[in-house]
């Protein structure tokens, strides 16, 4: 996706413009040698957080490496944090999961004792059996 960013004052301005929208709009300009008042733009897609937390929903635009991208203001969980979102993926899973699947501290996520088959076809888990059960 081509996209492009006004700046003011060294700094990026407003949002991105999608390529097409920007040509329409500055036809004169070219978008090989841009003008210091338009940068590049790269999205950035927000990261899927296991022991981290987001402080801000969203991002913010800087300049990396001569290209405006999207930032995301990231720290990693307390000690305390991470407990308790282990705590409660535990207790979900309690309710709702399969005795037989193991808790992944990595991932926070419950593993079956056998990965799903990656054939195409679709499966559900039957605890009964220990097995994956095709649909």
């Amino acid at each position: 996706m081509e996209l492009f960013i006004c700046i003011k004052d060294g700094q990026p301005f407003e949002h991105p413009i999608f390529g097409n929208n920007f040509r329409q709009a500055f036809p004169h300009i070219d978008v090989n040698n841009l003008p210091p008042e338009f940068a590049n733009f790269e999205r950035v897609l927000k990261p899927e957080l296991v022991y981290d937390v987001l402080n801000s929903p969203d991002p913010t635009y800087q300049w990396v490496n001569g290209i405006v991208k999207d930032v995301w203001d990231i720290r990693p969980m307390t000690v305390e944090e991470k407990t308790e979102k282990q705590n409660q993926t535990k207790a979900i899973w309690e309710i709702k999961g399969f005795a037989s699947w193991n808790f992944d501290e990595s991932t926070c996520t419950f593993q079956p004792p056998t990965p799903m088959p990656n054939n195409g076809k679709r499966y559900y888990w039957n605890e009964e059996q220990l097995a994956w059960v095709e649909v």
